[in-house]
């Protein structure tokens, strides 16, 4: 053995062991959440005091069990996967019963691992040893079964990212390939233009983080400059007073069925309304005000309380070592709000020097 075969074995055994771990933590996790869909519907239908819980069932089980991540749209979630794939497990859930043993998710676990002539057992152990529960919500939206599938097997033939199955949902590839009359030479062709996945896109997502109870999990695709920005940011509007009260970094909200991530977040104890900041590196783009504008919506209409003002967003835009400011504030119409906005909010020339500052030391 040389030196070149060397770093190339340690390479290869990283890798495979990586990948390894991986997958039984997404088996692990999908499992888990499978089976709690499966344990809510089974409630729902034969829980002896389900009358009782009704419409407000999920909300009383985040809060009773709480369990990192499991909020009441994720539980929704949950149930909404078990609904999506009720044959996953259809014919082992028959035979055990419902809660009638103790083990029943042990017997359900053992089962899963072993060699197994039913074939919906065979195709979910392939499932999930192929995707991960982040592809998997992504598909549950799909109400077609069968275009379900064919994502399904594009999945699991092509290994796609979770960013890649959302593109070929978007761009209509279940659809094109349906109206194609050579179907192989349709397939081939969309599986040439689906782009390589890297093995550290696996672990791109806020349900393993949660699960194996790791805070902040969205940190893992932050850039080293933009995770350093928000760092020195958040500690020096913190520093600068002005009734500044910090609620969150990397705030995830859910809108729709999809989660969105702000920066910073602060409650103005003067102002009494929420401060949203979020910071780019990279120049201005329109886009990126309708971002902003998303989350002060949301945070209007569901987050503040009926005596708060309507929240205020900072958007920090940088292009090599310059700094552009804008504030997006929401009721502009109100001009005495505007100027009391101005007089409590940090200067903008110093939020400028700051970000030029910081950005000095990035290059």
């Amino acid at each position: 053995m040389n030196f070149r075969q060397l770093t190339k074995l340690l390479n290869e055994t990283n890798e495979k062991l990586f990948q390894s771990a991986v997958k039984a933590v997404n088996t692990s996790l999908t499992i888990r959440n499978w089976l709690f869909g499966y344990y809510i519907v089974e409630f729902q239908q034969n829980g002896d005091d389900r009358a009782e819980y009704g419409k407000r069932l999920l909300y009383n089980l985040s809060e009773e069990i709480k369990i990192k991540g499991l909020t009441t749209p994720e539980l929704s979630r949950c149930r909404q996967f078990y609904q999506a794939y009720p044959e996953i497990l259809g014919s082992v859930t028959q035979e055990l019963g419902f809660l009638e043993d103790e083990n029943v998710n042990l017997k359900i676990l053992g089962l899963l691992t072993q060699e197994s002539n039913k074939p919906e057992i065979r195709h979910y152990k392939k499932l999930i040893s192929s995707i991960s529960y982040t592809h998997l919500v992504e598909l549950i939206k799909i109400q077609d079964s069968l275009k379900r599938k064919f994502y399904e097997l594009l999945c699991i033939k092509q290994t796609l990212s979770v960013r890649e199955l959302k593109r070929q949902i978007s761009t209509l590839s279940y659809e094109r390939f349906g109206f194609s009359a050579d179907k192989n030479l349709s397939m081939t062709e969309i599986c040439k233009k689906i782009e390589p996945r890297e093995s550290t896109d696996l672990v791109k997502s806020h349900y393993f983080f949660e699960f194996l109870k790791i805070n902040n999990p969205s940190l893992i695709e932050e850039t080293e400059l933009e995770s350093s920005l928000i760092n020195h940011l958040q500690e020096f509007i913190i520093e600068l007073g002005n009734g500044f009260c910090f609620e969150g970094r990397q705030k995830r909200i859910l809108i729709g069925d999809e989660y969105y991530f702000i920066d910073l977040v602060f409650y103005h104890r003067i102002l009494k309304c929420h401060v949203l900041i979020e910071l780019k590196t990279d120049r201005f783009r329109y886009e990126h005000t309708g971002q902003l504008k998303t989350y002060l919506n949301y945070y209007k209409h569901n987050i503040s309380q009926e005596n708060d003002n309507p929240p205020v967003g900072i958007l920090l835009v940088t292009e090599r070592n310059k700094a552009l400011v804008e504030y997006a504030i929401a009721d502009s119409d109100k001009e005495i709000f505007v100027s009391k906005y101005k007089l409590q909010l940090p200067n903008k020339k110093e939020i400028e020097d700051f970000i030029d500052n910081e950005l000095s030391k990035s290059f």
